[in-house]
């Protein structure tokens, strides 16, 4: 089984596919598949495995409007030299050319296309620049979507949000994998955290957890908010402004974090706070547990088994459910949020392992390019 999975680009590490994209074709290579990852850029990295990783320069990069398809004729000649030779052709994400032009490729060599939407199918997501989104569905996005051997969701949230976009080709639901250090919490400290960690873009909800954390009065003393990502079009300056109107001395926006000091972010924090509108999966609610970290989520994100594995809280998006699940959780003693973080780290190691995901996405892939019995993931 040979596979090419074809990602936008993979060099912003605060993006979600810049993650799974590598760690799932790594994943796919250890289950026994030869698998290249393309992306647009300017050099490989090493992705491990014995994954070939190839880098294709962008087309008209200083053209205006044109430059943010990222179009690259290099990579679309690329895959047609290779879909022949190839099973599986696999887009994560979609609305940019390398998520469209990899369906003309695998037409032309009679190949099976998967696509993964990576949450960009969901409500919120798009809601935003819904204008061209709607055009480039109709141009070019649509026609690719609707040419999909096989769709694949994150969960079940993002198995609804295909279906209701008329889409009918079958879909397999895999989650993503984390990876999950050992667990190693620091001693208590006398400031207690509160975490919250992506990107700071209005999507996320960033504006109610702030209203919500003011709703708490004396319940944050002795506690800190941390709010830590990268800045999307200014949202960071407006969420400092609406601490300083609502005199939230105890809450800081800070920069984004990566590798060993986003790890030592997350284990520093009592407990983590995802306050989103809509997710596919959210990385950062795994990566959390995964540090041992309870997590409070709304809705928006496919996360209901905090509940039932007893590490954290899922509520309904805004300020007021916001506001009772961290009054909730921040009453709670510093052992038992670390009992519950426990939880939710073994949570991780039992069930969303890499090779676990690995060997379900080649089950997949076997499927889609050769028929036969579909996998137990596989809805038709």
């Amino acid at each position: 089984m040979r596979a090419i999975q074809i990602v936008a680009s993979i060099e912003d590490e605060a993006a979600g596919p810049s993650y799974s994209a590598p760690r799932l074709s790594a994943a796919v290579a250890r289950a026994g598949a030869e698998v290249s990852l393309y992306s647009i850029g300017q050099s490989p990295r090493e992705i491990g495995d014995g994954v070939t990783h190839r880098v294709f320069p962008q087309s008209l990069a200083g053209v205006p409007v044109l430059s943010q398809l990222r179009l690259s004729s290099a990579m679309d000649k690329a895959l047609r030299q290779a879909a022949p030779t190839t099973d599986i052709l696999h887009t994560h994400g979609l609305w940019l050319a390398p998520n469209v032009f990899p369906a003309g490729a695998a037409r032309a060599a009679g190949k099976a296309f998967v696509i993964s939407p990576r949450g960009m199918l969901g409500g919120p997501a798009m809601a935003f620049s819904a204008g061209r989104k709607k055009l480039m569905w109709a141009l070019a996005q649509g026609s690719a979507a609707r040419a999909a051997a096989l769709f694949h969701a994150t969960s079940d949230q993002e198995f609804e949000d295909i279906r209701a976009m008329g889409l009918t080709n079958p879909v397999t639901v895999i989650a993503n994998g984390i990876d999950v250090p050992p667990l190693d919490r620091p001693p208590p400290q006398p400031a207690r955290t509160v975490l919250s960690l992506g990107r700071i873009h209005p999507k996320k909800g960033l504006d109610a957890l702030v209203r919500a954390w003011s709703r708490l009065g004396p319940a944050t003393d002795g506690w800190r908010l941390r709010i830590v990502g990268p800045d999307e079009g200014g949202h960071a300056g407006e969420l400092i402004a609406m601490a300083k109107t609502l005199n939230l001395a105890n809450v800081s926006i800070e920069g984004p974090v990566f590798g060993s000091d986003k790890l030592a972010t997350y284990r520093a924090a009592d407990l983590f706070v995802l306050s989103t509108l809509n997710e596919n999966f959210a990385m950062t609610v795994a990566e959390a547990l995964a540090a041992g970290v309870p997590v409070v989520s709304t809705t928006g994100a496919p996360w209901a088994g905090l509940v039932t594995e007893g590490c954290g809280w899922w509520v309904e998006t805004g300020e007021a459910s916001l506001a009772a699940a961290l009054t909730e959780a921040m009453a709670r003693p510093p052992a038992e949020l670390a009992a519950m973080g426990e939880k939710g780290w073994a949570w991780m190691r039992r069930d969303f392992s890499w090779d676990r995901i690995g060997r379900e996405m080649l089950d997949a892939y076997r499927w889609a390019a050769h028929g036969g019995e579909p996998p137990p993931t596989v809805r038709l």
